[in-house]
């Protein structure tokens, strides 16, 4: 196997493009599992860890532009009032060791239907950045996953970064697990309420082929809250809320759980997070 060390982000896409069978490597905490118990041999791996661009954010006009190398850990310091939502997705990653390492873009990479991350991109319209030596292109997160473990990525594509603006409203995360901490999630769901613009979002994970958006879901909240006197939310508007989210999902049965139980978790997560969400708007 042969382990290309790239110092810049043009040597990092030539490097890909010359060798589009190598597999991009930064935190590892996915890639160095797979490579462990021989699930994957690829023959060549790309580490990006030197690349600094990849680390780097900042803000692109009313967006935010984060590197796909920045760990969960400076997620949660560095973004924890401007991305809320994913900032609590961060804290449910793995111990303080991953979350030192890890990365979204790596959990982006890795494009697994329990990624952490993905639920709080899709419910806040994230795009996520991708490039090569042809250029550069931008995908909404709604259509970046394609399969389980599968997603838009062309063989020579490594993932920039990701994009986002800030929600005026607030966001929430709530995530299942068979123990309280460092496990996949059962299942999972990110919700966004964004009151200037009077639009809901919402992220599954864990409870489909690949993450999803509850799009009835949506449309029916969106329409029916109160967003002028911020009154609470009727206990039928919550419930049909929670019924459609549960309805988008089309889970699995397996070793953390039944297709069943991930509806109804799912349900509830709906619930919880649409109370503590509209308690707390802005």
């Amino acid at each position: 196997m042969d382990f290309l060390r790239p110092s810049t982000w043009e040597e990092a896409l030539a490097a890909k493009a010359a060798h589009p069978e190598a597999v991009p490597i930064a935190g590892g905490t996915d890639v160095m599992v797979e490579l462990n118990f021989d699930r994957r041999r690829p023959p060549a791996l790309i580490d990006l860890t030197r690349v600094a661009a990849l680390g780097e954010w900042g803000t692109d006009g009313d967006e935010l532009r984060v590197g796909a190398g920045v760990p969960y850990r400076r997620i949660i310091e560095e973004l924890g009032d401007a991305l809320p939502g994913l900032a609590m997705a961060s804290r449910t990653v793995g111990s303080p060791q991953i979350r030192n390492r890890g990365t979204v873009g790596g959990n982006l990479g890795s494009a697994s239907p329990a990624g952490d991350a993905h639920p709080p991109l899709l419910a806040a319209g994230a795009e996520i950045e991708l490039a090569s030596v042809r250029g550069t292109r931008r995908v909404p997160a709604k259509e970046f996953f394609v399969g389980p473990k599968r997603s838009v990525l062309a063989p020579d594509e490594l993932i920039a970064a990701f994009r986002v603006r800030p929600t005026a409203g607030a966001e929430q995360f709530a995530k299942i697990g068979t123990r309280n901490a460092m496990v996949i999630a059962v299942c999972s769901f990110a919700l966004v309420l964004d009151g200037a613009a009077r639009r809901v979002g919402t992220g599954i994970g864990s409870a489909a082929p690949t993450p999803l958006r509850a799009t009835a879901a949506e449309e029916f909240l969106a329409a029916e809250l109160d967003w002028e006197s911020r009154a609470p939310v009727p206990v039928a508007v919550a419930a049909e809320f929670a019924r459609l989210v549960a309805a988008a999902a089309t889970p699995i049965d397996d070793v953390r759980g039944t297709a069943a139980y991930r509806r109804h978790a799912l349900s509830v997560l709906a619930r919880r997070t649409l109370t503590w969400a509209w308690g707390g708007m802005r």
